[in-house]
């Protein structure tokens, strides 16, 4: 059987895909190696290199070579280079991690999943049923774009009794999720060289958001010791003719803090000099908060609600992660702009689950019994976690007044050598110790923009954070 060789770089690899052998992998490097195959009908051989052209951008190309039946071969070039804002996107590491211990979990590894942010209960039967309902009686095509009216009628009523904030159902859009609903926002009223202001700790998808609308994401520290909580003076200091947004998120992921009323009139006051800037208030978590901590809506403060783009959905409080729904509150002006990118982009959201969500929203005040049970539960979790972990010195902590995320300072184990695996360097090596160590997943504080912190969700049963506790505290005093 005849059969050839090609050039390729050592660190390329080989996967055979039914009749096709691809080769994949980094640009052809300085020591090649040789690798004969046989000839096969219809089979091919892709190379990867970048080409730099001095007129225009640099591209990636493959060089397909298709072997025929005959032995006849045909070369040709595939430029699979991918667009600069694609490519200036980081990945989510949540759903990494996520994804990563999942698989350990289905390879039979007892990995402990604290990283993702998702209740680990049911959606409230009374929800459930109004779905499955939706599904009987045939109510499964099409909704409007912006949503069925129904159910901006019902969101338009809970704004308003429940936050202050008053709406009508055209200044409302229901989106695939919170988060269409956010990029969404950011791509209407961004433009090119704008400046979008995070603080940080940040949810680790702001700064892409960002980046997608071709805008530039100024990161704005925040401290342990203030809570986490966004310094006025701080932002003040920071804002320019280019500062097009500002996005807070309160309740906090990944911190669990909450703005008090007081703090939040005072950034408002901040606000209200530049007449660009717009607030994007994400308030996903609101219902998911401890007493004595309060929420409140920044469009209820004198003079935010004409700036304000308000975020909120049903994941989180109402345990509906799977039902992908989500919702943006403003004006006409700017919601129009986002229901304008959504009827392009997906259209309207599931009709299945825009009627469980009007049942959700039919519950009562702030969720009724089914959200409360809830959050008793999350809070009795909140405080066996801030307890355990006050026990171990080198550890700080801020205690979360919402949400259902522990964010605690552990650089104190940095610049450690933990035995079989190597130097503790950062945030990333020590969740990747102690995933490896330990067998629980969690997420490093960098993806949120803090390197000192580590993420641990604690979505999970007081059973499962018990035994997660265990191996954790046993993982770290190995280190100490």
């Amino acid at each position: 059987m005849a059969a050839f060789s090609l050039q390729t770089s050592s660190s390329s690899s080989i996967a055979r895909l039914g009749s096709q052998t691809r080769f994949s992998g980094a640009d052809l490097g300085p020591d090649p190696k040789s690798i004969g195959f046989p000839s096969h009908p219809r089979s091919s051989l892709v190379l990867p290199l970048k080409l730099t052209n001095s007129k225009s951008r640099s591209r990636a190309v493959v060089m397909a070579v298709a072997v025929s039946g005959n032995d006849q071969t045909q070369i040709t070039e595939v430029d699979i280079s991918l667009s600069p804002r694609v490519n200036s996107l980081k990945p989510s590491k949540t759903v990494a991690i996520t994804d990563q211990a999942t698989a350990l979990v289905q390879a039979g590894v007892p990995v402990i999943r604290l990283a993702a942010g998702e209740p680990d209960f049911d959606t409230p039967s009374v929800i459930a049923e109004a779905g499955i309902n939706a599904i009987r009686e045939g109510y499964t095509r099409y909704t409007p774009n912006a949503g069925t009216l129904e159910l901006r009628q019902a969101i338009c009523h809970k704004l308003k009794e429940e936050n202050g904030i008053s709406y009508t159902p055209d200044q409302i859009v229901v989106s695939n999720g919170a988060k269409q609903s956010i990029v969404q926002a950011v791509l209407a009223v961004c433009s090119p060289g704008d400046e979008v202001i995070i603080p940080a700790p940040f949810w680790v998808s702001y700064p892409e958001m960002a980046r997608l609308a071709d805008a530039t994401p100024v990161i704005l520290p925040t401290s342990i010791s203030d809570n986490f909580l966004l310094d006025p003076k701080l932002l003040e200091s920071k804002l320019t003719e280019k500062s097009r947004l500002l996005i807070l998120c309160s309740p906090s992921n990944p911190t669990g803090s909450v703005y008090p009323k007081k703090l939040l009139q005072e950034i408002a006051q901040i606000v209200a000099r530049h007449p660009r800037l717009l607030v994007i208030s994400d308030e996903i978590y609101e219902h998911i908060i401890y007493t004595p901590a309060t929420h409140t809506s920044f469009a209820s403060l004198p003079g935010m609600w004409e700036r304000t783009l308000t975020v909120n959905g049903f994941s989180k409080a109402f345990a509906m992660t799977g039902w992908r729904l989500g919702y943006l509150a403003g004006p006409k002006h700017f919601v129009a702009a986002c229901g304008k990118i959504q009827s392009q982009f997906t259209s309207g959201a599931s009709s299945i689950s825009q009627k469980a969500a009007v049942a959700a929203l039919g519950l009562g005040y702030a969720g009724g019994e089914a959200v409360s049970i809830m959050v008793k539960a999350f809070r009795e979790r909140r405080d066996f976690l801030v307890k355990s972990f006050g026990e171990l010195s080198g550890v700080k902590i801020s205690e979360p007044k919402g949400a259902f995320y522990l964010f605690i300072d552990v650089s104190s184990y940095y610049g450690t050598e933990a035995e079989g695996f190597g130097k503790i360097e950062n945030s990333e090596s020590l969740c990747r110790y102690l995933l490896d160590k330990g067998q629980v997943a969690l997420v490093p504080g960098d993806a949120f923009g803090d390197d000192t912190c580590i993420r641990i969700s604690y979505a999970a049963s007081l059973t499962t954070l018990q035994a997660a506790v265990e191996r954790i505290k046993k993982a770290l005093f190995a280190l100490k």
